[in-house]
C-alpha cells in the first residue's frame, strides 16, 4: 500500500482592511478544500519563527508593499513567497487569484521555478540600528530641504562625494522601484550586485554605478539637514545626524519567490512599467 504524501503546509498572510483581500484570502482558502494544511493566517508579526519554518510556501495578498514587509522575515526562514496581486502595480505580486488557483498544484509539485533575490543589511551609527531592505536603502536630504553631502567609501576607499537630494543603494529587485525612477538601470532580478543612484546631483557627471554585491559600502554624512533620513524599503526609517557613518552589506540569505510560469520578467516589464514601448506614430 502506497504511503501517501503529507499535504503542502501554507502560511497566508493578508491586510483584510486593505480593499478586497479579506474576500480574495476567503476564495481562495474555499478552493483549497484539502489541497494544504493553513498553519497560519494573520498578520505576519503573530507568526511566530516556529510556525514559519513549518511552512514550505508564504502567500501574500496584497500589493508589494505587502509583500516587502513580509519579506524581511521569510527570507530568515527560507520560506518561498507566492505574491498575488491586489495593490495597484504589483511588481513582485505576480499571480492573479485565477492564476494562483490555476498553477497550485504545478507550484506545490515543484514545477515551478523559485527564484533567489539577494538582499541588503543596514548598520546606522553605533550599531543601534540595524536592518534587511528587499528594494532598497535610500538617504532622503529632509527638511530644510538644503542638499545634503554625502561621501561614498566602497571597500575602505572614498569613491565620490556626492551633493545632492540624498542617495539610493538598490538591490536588483528594487532597481526596479525607487532607483529607475531617480535614472538608475534596471537589473535582472536574479543579479548579485548593488547600484548607487545619487537623487538630482549637483553634477551632470555623476551617474549610477552598479557593484558587485560582496562590496561593502559605506556613506559618511558629511553634510546634513535636521530632517535627513535613512529609510529601509520605505517602510522603516531613522535619523541621519552629522558624521555619522551607513554600512550597507549583502544580507545573509535570500529572499525566495515563486515565479508565474505564465509570464516572465521581461513580460511584466513590458506590461506593468511600458518599458520599451514604442512611440505613437501617425497613422497616415
Amino acid at each position: 500500500m502506497s504511503r501517501q504524501k503529507p499535504l503542502p503546509k501554507l502560511v497566508i498572510f493578508g491586510d483584510p482592511q486593505k480593499g478586497s483581500v479579506s474576500e480574495a484570502i476567503e476564495e481562495f482558502t474555499r478552493f483549497l478544500g484539502g489541497k494544504a494544511d493553513i498553519v497560519c493566517q494573520a498578520h505576519i508579526e503573530k507568526c511566530s519563527t516556529q510556525t514559519l519554518k513549518q511552512c514550505d510556501y508564504a502567500i501574500v495578498f496584497g500589493g508589494d508593499g505587502s509583500i516587502i514587509s513580509a519579506a524581511r522575515s521569510l527570507a530568515k526562514m527560507r520560506v518561498p513567497v507566492i505574491g498575488v496581486n491586489l495593490g495597484k502595480l504589483g511588481y513582485l505580486a505576480e499571480f492573479s487569484v485565477e492564476e494562483l488557483k490555476g498553477q497550485f498544484d504545478q507550484i506545490v509539485a515543484g514545477q515551478t521555478s523559485i527564484e533567489k533575490r539577494m538582499l541588503l543589511s543596514c548598520d546606522l551609527g553605533d550599531g543601534d540600528h540595524k536592518g534587511t531592505a528587499v528594494n532598497d536603502i535610500f538617504i532622503a536630504a529632509g527638511a530644510p530641504f538644503r542638499m545634503v553631502e554625502l561621501e561614498i567609501c566602497v571597500d575602505g576607499h572614498t569613491v565620490a562625494s556626492s551633493i545632492s537630494d540624498g542617495l539610493i543603494v538598490s538591490t536588483p529587485t528594487g532597481s526596479t522601484a525607487y532607483n529607475l525612477s531617480a535614472g538608475g538601470p534596471i537589473l535582472a532580478s536574479n543579479m548579485q550586485a548593488v547600484v548607487i543612484t545619487p537623487i538630482c546631483p549637483h553634477s551632470l557627471s555623476f551617474r549610477p554605478i552598479v557593484l558587485n554585491a560582496e562590496r561593502t559600502i559605506e556613506i559618511l554624512g558629511r553634510r546634513v539637514n535636521d530632517g535627513t533620513t535613512v529609510s529601509i524599503d520605505g517602510q522603516v526609517s531613522w535619523p541621519l545626524a552629522q558624521h555619522e557613518t551607513v554600512k550597507i552589506t549583502r544580507a545573509k540569505g535570500d529572499f525566495l519567490v515563486v515565479n508565474n510560469p505564465l509570464r516572465n520578467a521581461w513580460d511584466t516589464l513590458a506590461t506593468k512599467l511600458r518599458w520599451a514601448q514604442k512611440p505613437q506614430y501617425s497613422q497616415e
